[in-house]
């Protein structure tokens, strides 16, 4: 065991709550810790996102000294409590018995001693216990050593420690990329060995680890680890039969490689641009011809992409509106604009995407042209595209039926009409024709223009009987 002073720094606004949940614990003559990714965060320099304890108290002993506590997980010996509005959980001292369905442990047994609570957890990294009174650092696993080095090594035998909870594996490779680490030689080919536990996991656990990676600096890493250990093949197995699937002369990588450049070229901070730049070309692969000159075609990729994605999506329990928002993206993402677009079909354009979309779609272009890895922010033609659109916003022309200077209400009211689907068409023959002349946009035109388009379609049921 390695015991080093190290001060360590909170954050101002939560030193006073860590200071108190460790007093109230340490005066009622209990061990109490800061544990796991906190501390190691702490180290590293990085936000920390939770606080994390261990203690020798048993739960309902927890529950006793705290005015606020909840036992979220009091099977597992945790107690979430809430000091000065900020919520801490609290777990006491265990070693776990076996894992029967690949995540959870069947049983466990409380323990008095720290080191084996440590023992029984996953990775060294995630090993460390700091007492904050003496500000000393606690080490029985050479976490401290795996961190300087920026090893991802697992506590023990890594295939025992995947086998315990399939999710481990799955967790070393975002770890990977969200630290910047490597996995150690030996805990990456355990990874293989134990898949048919990794098949265990839940779709929410997986799709939390995957936003995890898309969120990190560069997700291309955890996407390489998930690839090489058979994880991927596993989660997203149409992205992982992309992997040495060429192009053609246009790009200099293959499907894969060019997506996971991709995803890392889009912002951190927009996930699901990111995880739209992994997808856009996942279509390629069931659309791949030859052409007429022998290079590959993809044609319609982007269509039969948007429903692989779809698919994908609900297959991990994305929410509907994550899935919308990537779909569109990827079907979108293929448009080819020319200055001989008329402002009319610049309207459409936006009417397709949506214009809450145009923004997202842009930065998805040029993630796509970065990770091809010879070209740069937007070409000329596109950023002329941009600046039309941001002409027509500001003129505030009618985009969508809600803009239309008219609703079926007063279609009905004015043309004599009942509610039916002959009110969503004229609507719709109304939009068409402000798109190309915005003017037509006041209420006596388009009741004009309505009865010119109501009497051309009985003329047309006309004729045809």
């Amino acid at each position: 065991m390695l015991k080093k002073h190290r001060a360590i720094q909170f954050p101002a606004d939560v030193r006073p709550s860590i200071e108190k949940v460790v007093a109230t614990l340490r005066n009622a003559g209990h061990e109490c810790y800061l544990i796991g990714g906190s501390v190691r965060d702490l180290l590293l320099g990085r936000e920390v996102r939770d606080y994390d304890f261990a203690t020798d108290a048993l739960p309902k002993e927890v529950m006793k000294l705290f005015r606020r506590a909840l036992p979220t997980g009091i099977k597992h010996g945790t107690v979430s409590v809430l000091v000065n509005g900020i919520s801490f959980e609290i777990t006491t001292y265990r070693s776990d018995g076996t894992y029967i369905d690949g995540r959870h442990p069947d049983t466990v047994t409380f323990s008095k001693e720290l080191r084996i609570d440590v023992e029984r957890r996953d990775f060294t990294i995630n090993g460390l216990a700091y007492d904050t009174m003496t500000q000393t650092l606690i080490d029985y696993v050479n976490g401290l050593h795996d961190i300087r080095s920026r090893v991802i090594r697992t506590i023990g035998d890594p295939v025992s420690r995947f086998r315990e909870d399939g999710l481990r594996s799955i967790r070393a490779c975002r770890f990977a990329a969200c630290l910047n680490f490597t996995i150690d030689e030996r805990t990456f080919a355990a990874i293989p060995e134990t898949l048919d536990v990794a098949s265990k996991v839940s779709p929410e656990r997986i799709r939390d680890e995957l936003l995890k990676i898309l969120e990190s600096d560069k997700p291309s890493i955890g996407f390489e680890y998930l690839r090489r250990s058979g994880l991927l093949a596993l989660i997203i197995p149409e992205l992982d039969q992309c992997y040495g699937v060429e192009q053609n002369r246009y790009h200099m990588y293959d499907i894969y490689t060019h997506s996971i450049y991709s995803c890392d070229a889009a912002p951190a901070h927009q996930p699901m641009i990111r995880l739209a730049a992994l997808l856009h070309d996942i279509g390629k692969l069931p659309t791949k011809q030859p052409g007429a000159d022998g290079d590959a075609t993809f044609y319609n990729h982007e269509v039969i992409g948007a429903k692989m994605a779809r698919r994908i999506m609900k297959r991990l329990r994305f929410s509907n509106e994550q899935i919308e928002t990537v779909t569109n993206l990827v079907v979108n993402h293929m448009f080819h604009y020319t200055d001989e677009w008329t402002d009319g079909a610049v309207r459409r354009f936006m009417r397709k995407v949506g214009l809450e979309n145009i923004d997202n779609l842009f930065t998805l272009r040029v993630a796509d042209r970065k990770g091809n890895g010879a070209r740069r922010g937007l070409p000329a033609p596109i950023e002329r595209l941009k600046k039309r659109i941001e002409r027509i916003i500001e003129e505030e022309n009618a985009f969508s039926l809600k803009d239309l200077a008219i609703n079926g209400t007063i279609l009905m009211e004015e043309l004599g009409l009942e509610e039916g689907p002959i009110i969503g068409k004229i609507l719709n023959d109304l939009l068409e024709a402000v798109m190309d002349r915005p003017e037509l946009n006041d209420r006596n035109q388009l009741v004009e223009k309505a009865r010119e388009f109501l009497a051309a379609r009985k003329g047309g049921e006309d004729t045809a009987h």
